[in-house]
């Protein structure tokens, strides 16, 4: 349909398409989030996140792959959609199992540290 925008699983919803019910208690989810952004562990745990997939070789992995499915569908038939769309399960299912250990240990250091 024209005008419609379509959601990405990725994308949160925009603050207008949620329920805005300022009477609602943060969840535990919102909570470790405000905290981790207020620490700017958040960037911490990205920056690290970025380095320790460009270290292993993923990054280029993804880009040989959106290469590949813009070359199959003809570069100017794809858009950014369609790339996250098809990209997105492959990136997550390939990211090391290492890294995301590292990571979640990283998280629950911080838990740990800020008494969550």
């Amino acid at each position: 349909m024209p005008g419609k925008r379509r959601g990405s699983i990725n994308r949160p919803p925009t603050p207008d398409a949620e329920n805005n019910n300022q009477d609602r208690e943060p969840t535990l989810q919102e909570i470790i989030n405000i905290k981790l952004i207020e620490s700017g562990e958040k960037e911490r745990l990205k920056e690290l996140l970025r380095e320790r997939l460009i270290e292993c070789g993923w990054r280029d992995e993804m880009k040989a792959l959106c290469r590949a499915f813009a070359r199959k569908k003809g570069k100017s038939n794809v858009t950014v959609d369609d790339l996250v769309q098809v990209i997105t399960p492959k990136g997550r299912a390939l990211v090391p199992d290492s890294v995301k250990a590292e990571l979640l240990q990283r998280i629950r250091t911080f838990l740990a540290s800020a008494a969550i």
